[in-house]
This record gives C-alpha cells, structure tokens and sequence, in this order.
C-alpha cells in the first residue's frame, strides 16, 4: 500500500483526489452521459442521411429563425440584469441600516418560480390588469397596453426572475475586491466615478463576463415563460420550444435532440465571444481581488 501511494506521488497522483470519484461519477451520469447519448441520436434520424435532422432545421425558416428569436429575447434580459446588478450590489457593499431587509426582497423574487411570476404579470400588467385599468379609467389609454403574451412579456419574466442571480453573483465579486484600492486612488485625487472606472470596474470585469455568461444561459433556455406569458405560436417561439414541439408533439426524437445541440452550440458562441472579450478590460488574475 506505501509502495502504491509512493508511486502514485511520483506521478503526481495525490490519493485524495479519489474523493473526486463521487463527483465525477455525478456529473458523467447526469450530465456527460444524456449530452453524449442525445449528440447520437440527433445522427440517427427516421429518414435520410446521419444530418437530415439537422437539414431540416436549417431549411424550415420557420423552425430557423427561433434561434434569432430566443437571442432577441435572451440577450437584453441578460444585459439588463447584469447592468442593474452592478450599481446596486456597489451600493449594498458598503454598510447602511436596513441593509438585510433590503437584500431580502432583492432576492425574494427568486423563490417565486417562473409559474408565479408568470400568473402575476398576467394580473398586474394584462389585458384586464391593474396597470391597463388605471391607464384606461384616467383616459392615457383608449386601449389596453399589450404587456403579455408577446416579447415583452417574456423579457419582463427572464428580468424579474434573472436578476436576483446576477445581483448575488456580482455583489460577491464585489465583495471580493479590496476596498484599500479605492481608498488609495482616493488620497491621490481620484473622484468616484474615476475610482469606479479605473479600479472597480476592470476588477470585476472577469465577474461581470462569468455573470452575464450564467444569466444569458439561463434566459436562453426559456421555456415556461414563453409560452405562459408570451406567444409561442408566434413572436415568442423560442427554440426550446421548438425542440420540445419535435419531441413530444411530433415524436421525431432525432429533430428534437438535433435541435437541443444546436440551442447549446449557440450558447457556446456566445460564451465564447463574451469571454474573449474579457480579456479587453482585464489581463491580470481571474479571481479579480486586486
């Protein structure tokens, strides 16, 4: 057993990475393996060739233009919660009463669920909805403002459950970045916004990419939404539903698990491009701790 362990360290090896093994057993059942068996059968259509599902997503512009669709709808959200994510976790860094109660109900929305939050815009914000009543009982409106069942009320949905994530998430980098460098700029002259711009910002850039990149994903498999408070047959038929639309309404599994490649293949490129970008702001450790 010495021997073993002695040669296992000779390579490198350190006995307690079998801790990993229980781990790593997770990810290849849960996630490794599914991704794998769903790449094969996307090759293995009823009809045609290996990338005849493929094909024809491609060449039904119907079924084509869901990836631009998903992307309308997902890269604002994303945008939009990371850039009022920043301001107000820089904010609650610093120490102020009623500081807890406040972060509370920033995250409360994420205990909701996209179901409730669905049926409240669908009561706040719809064709018969508090908001449209009171824009039309006080004559700004001679019609009901279309809120939901459209782009708009999907956005509003990835908005309200999406933020609470990338607040946290920034509010921890935040956190993680010393404050003795803004005081530092400070003693030599430096105002706020110089201090926010020249220290802060490009400190947490590497934060801000990992941020949008998590939230983009999570606004690109939107599914529940667009079909509660969006119109799936329409403006919001993203390409989740499309893949769900192939499986289990039409039962062309090749279609649908072709389909699902393709969405994470998107989301891939957009990863890509966002932290390639990073390296614009921020050359130095990924950790950004200063």
């Amino acid at each position: 057993m010495v021997a073993l362990r002695h040669r296992l360290a000779e390579r490198g090896i350190d006995r307690q990475l079998w801790l990993l093994a229980p781990a790593a057993a997770f990810v290849v059942l849960l996630f490794i393996y599914p991704f794998a068996y769903g790449v094969g059968l996307s090759f293995q259509p009823e009809k045609g060739g290996p990338f005849e599902a493929y094909r024809s997503f491609f060449a039904d512009a119907y079924d084509r233009d869901t990836i631009w669709i998903t992307l309308r709808i997902a890269l604002p959200a994303a945008i939009v919660n990371v850039a009022a994510s920043v301001p107000i976790a820089y904010r609650m860094r610093s120490r102020f009463r009623g500081k807890r109660a406040v972060t509370t109900l920033l995250v409360v929305p994420i205990t909701l669920g996209t179901v409730l939050t669905a049926q409240g815009l669908l009561n706040y914000l719809g064709p018969t909805g508090w908001l449209n009543r009171v824009l039309l009982d006080t004559g700004l409106v001679d019609a009901p403002v279309r809120l939901v069942h459209n782009s708009w009320g999907v956005f509003l949905s990835l908005v309200i459950t999406g933020f609470p994530f990338a607040f946290l998430l920034v509010l921890s980098y935040l956190s993680g970045i010393d404050p003795s460098l803004e005081r530092a700029a400070a003693t030599l002259g430096a105002g706020a916004w110089q201090r926010f711009r020249r220290i802060t910002l490009p400190l947490l850039a590497p934060g801000l990419a990992t941020t949008f990149c998590l939230t983009f994903v999570l606004a690109y498999s939107v599914f529940p939404s667009a079909v509660l408070v969006g119109d799936p047959a329409g403006e919001t038929r993203v390409i989740a539903y499309a893949a769900w639309q192939a499986r289990y309404q039409h039962y062309d599994f090749a279609q649908g698990s072709a389909i699902a490649i393709v969405m994470g293949l998107v989301e891939l490129v957009v990863i890509g491009a966002v932290l390639g970008a990073r390296s614009l702001f921020y050359t130095g450790p990924t950790g950004g701790k200063g």
